[in-house]
């Protein structure tokens, strides 16, 4: 009798541990794949989406590359013959099926007039426009988070204030305002950066950094004022919070309090906001490309857009979509790996 007493519980225990923690694995990875699922769902929608709007521009575009390839001489003939060439005899329909399907295998079709491959002249100019949209979101994160943080600190204080004011002139500057009076200051007066030009990161990182960092400054003023003013406001909340009053009162010093813990907590709309700044950032570089003699994908583009070349718009259209669709995926799933009230949200609804 008391044999069976102790051991009863001992084997219940077992089989219940077990029952208990495979539901529980089970809806860990249920509650992590959601969201991805979902994210994932809603980039593949606006990618096609993006597809058809793009191709439907340019569709609409009514541009006639065979005869502007062949010239004023061309016979209906030679124009019907380049028209079967181009695919342009075929069905609108058709034509946009044959084109995403080769555009989701890498293929961006050819150049109406040079015949080169867009693939390649979209690869020669990304670059450079990847790595100053880097550059500008390193230095929004640096510039932004640290006077986001400083205002926080400072909460109604001088460096609060200071941090308020200069945060909401930068956002009534536009990119090339900015980039105009940064090189009347630094390449002008100064003779310290120049003010146009690009060269490689991997020919030479140093002169990279030189002729970057201005163009990359101009873009990144804005992100920089918006995650500042972010920041600060998440962070004031968060340091009302039971959890960071409790922990300054058991004597945590409030800069573990800050960096340990409240940061984390209040990091999810502040990268929301640098989602946000992706897309603003790209754009803008059709103008910082322009204003710093940059040989980037919008300057591609504008070029193309100049001689009617529908191929390479729509190249650099969808890579472009699909570089502001990575970029918002990834900051979705930092957003949920970082906060667990967005992983909550995420759920759908009624799930537990």
């Amino acid at each position: 009798m008391s044999t069976a007493t102790l051991t009863a519980p001992v084997a219940t225990g077992d089989v219940s541990g077990h029952a208990a923690t495979a539901p529980t694995r089970v809806s860990r990875a249920v509650v992590v794949a959601t969201p991805v699922a979902r994210m994932l769902l809603v980039a593949v929608t606006v990618f096609l989406l993006s597809s058809v709007l793009t191709f439907a521009l340019g569709a609409m575009s009514g541009a006639n590359p065979a005869a502007a390839v062949l010239g004023e001489t061309a016979t209906p003939h030679d124009i019907a013959r380049m028209k079967a060439e181009f695919g342009l005899d075929q069905p609108l329909w058709q034509q946009y099926l044959t084109w995403l399907g080769h555009l989701l295998q890498g293929d961006l079709g050819v150049s109406w007039f040079t015949t080169v491959p867009v693939t390649d002249s979209i690869s020669a100019a990304l670059p450079v426009d990847l790595s100053i949209a880097g550059l500008a979101l390193l230095i929004a994160v640096l510039l932004g988070g640290g006077a986001g943080i400083a205002a926080a600190l400072s909460n109604g204080g001088v460096v609060d204030r200071c941090v308020t004011v200069v945060c909401s002139v930068l956002a009534t500057m536009p990119p090339f305002v900015i980039g105009i009076g940064l090189i009347v200051i630094f390449s002008v007066n100064l003779e310290w950066l120049p003010s146009g030009g690009y060269v490689p990161i991997s020919q030479d990182p140093a002169q990279w950094l030189r002729f970057a960092i201005l163009p990359a400054l101009a873009l990144s003023v804005d992100a920089a004022g918006s995650l500042a003013r972010q920041l600060r406001t998440s962070l004031v909340g968060a340091l009302r919070e039971n959890y960071a009053t409790g922990a300054e009162m058991r004597g945590f010093p409030r800069r573990r309090v800050l960096f340990g813990h409240v940061l984390r907590n209040a990091s999810g709309p502040a990268l929301a906001v640098l989602g946000f700044a992706v897309p603003t950032i790209i754009g803008g570089a059709v103008i910082a490309e322009k204003l710093f003699n940059l040989p980037g994908i919008a300057q591609l583009a504008l070029q193309s857009a100049e001689q009617g070349d529908v191929p390479v718009i729509l190249g650099t259209l969808m890579v472009t979509v699909v570089v502001v669709l990575i970029a918002s995926t990834v900051v979705n799933l930092l957003q949920t790996a970082l906060n667990p009230l967005a992983r909550r949200a995420a759920r759908p609804a009624g799930g537990k």
